[in-house]
């Protein structure tokens, strides 16, 4: 009887693949057994987990202090503007408008109303009050100047009423210079230059004065501002004498009549 022959595979030495179930359950069971380990190596008798020892922390570098910086005042606070101030800011700046065109009269009317609407606004009530005085100050009422002798003369009796002795002298200046032969010219020149501590120019126009107008030699003589003169003794002769003579008479043109009660 004829033997059968086994057919012998050959063997190879790599292993079949694990299913993915197989790998991943060696996988838990794996990590299951390290984490017993660790826990049995970190747990102590009594069954407390022994701590390792903390590592003494590190010592902070010293730094330098760095020097203090100066500290900035704090501003002030700015107060909220209330609502009128837009409208006083209008009215202020149409009042400086009106100043631009010279126009004073509506210039104070407008800044007359920011001064009194609105007074709390005293940053612009201070510039309101300045500008008017300027507007008020156009808006006065001025004198004409002086035209013909009487009213240099005028100017000049309200300058020394004001005891303005120069400004009087300048009137009385200009009124001869326009009347050569105003005897009330010359009478207050007299008062002037008395005034003013000068008998002898006084003396002058003095005698001009009676010589133009007799009566000004009773006025001489009562007058309260030519005091002074009257305790001089040229007074009587400058009451009395013509001054400078006939010829100068003549040639200053005065009256026939005054000349003849002169001589």
């Amino acid at each position: 009887m004829a033997k059968t022959r086994r057919v012998s595979r050959p063997r190879t030495s790599a292993r079949k693949p694990a299913p993915k179930q197989k790998r991943a359950s060696a996988a838990r069971s794996g990590s299951v057994k390290r984490s017993i380990r660790r826990t049995s190596a970190k747990t102590a008798k009594g069954g407390r987990p022994v701590r390792k020892a903390a590592k003494p922390a590190a010592k902070p570098a010293v730094r330098p202090t760095p020097p203090p910086q100066p500290v900035a005042p704090a501003e002030p606070a700015i107060p909220p503007k209330k609502p009128t101030y837009h409208e006083a800011v209008s009215l202020y700046e149409r009042g400086l408008q009106a100043l631009q065109r010279r126009d004073f009269a509506a210039a104070a009317d407008a800044l007359r109303n920011v001064i009194a609407r609105y007074p709390d606004e005293r940053e612009l009530l201070e510039r309101a009050r300045l500008y008017l005085k300027v507007c008020e100050r156009e808006l006065e009422p001025r004198e004409q100047a002086p035209k013909t002798a009487d009213e240099w003369v005028y100017a000049a009796t309200v300058a020394l009423n004001s005891a303005d002795e120069p400004a009087a002298l300048h009137h009385l200046t200009r009124a001869l210079e326009a009347n050569p032969r105003h005897d009330h010219a010359h009478y207050m020149m007299a008062v002037a230059r008395t005034r003013r501590g000068e008998p002898e120019r006084a003396f002058e126009h003095l005698r001009q004065a009676v010589a133009l107008n007799a009566e000004n030699r009773s006025l001489a003589r009562q007058d309260a501002e030519l005091e002074f003169l009257r305790g001089l003794a040229g007074f009587a002769d400058a009451l009395d004498t013509p001054p400078a003579g006939a010829a100068a008479y003549r040639s200053a043109g005065y009256p026939a009549k005054v000349r003849k009660a002169r001589r």
